[in-house]
């Protein structure tokens, strides 16, 4: 019994140090993989909801955003040139790409579709 208590005992203490070596982002692998063509030049379908010039926002609801790996949702973006807030009004169909910057989506494109 001693024994059995002993090699059971000295199983877990040797594989320890293999846990111990799993990298933390092997859940990366869990997610979709990229679709070789989700680049940043894709534009994204969306419709405007609301326009603040003032503040350089835009709220979108939008298809999925491939470049970004985001989906189909509604949510404020800011916008690079205000200018191109003047071209569109709530209810507009869009296209437009975005960026990532420093933690903030960022439309850099916006196209009115007609």
């Amino acid at each position: 019994m001693k024994f059995a208590l002993a090699a059971l005992m000295a199983s877990i203490a040797l594989s320890t140090p293999v846990w111990a070596q799993q990298k933390a982002d092997e859940h990366a692998g869990h997610h979709a993989a990229s679709s070789p063509t989700a680049t940043a030049d894709e534009m994204t379908d969306a419709e405007v909801r609301k326009v603040d010039i003032d503040a350089a926002k835009i709220t979108l609801k939008h298809g999925d955003i491939k470049s970004l790996e985001m989906p189909a949702m509604t949510m404020v973006f800011n916008v690079r040139d205000k200018a191109m807030l003047g071209q569109v009004k709530a209810g507009d169909k869009v296209k437009f790409k975005a960026v990532n910057e420093a933690g903030k989506f960022t439309v850099t494109d916006l196209k009115v579709v007609r």
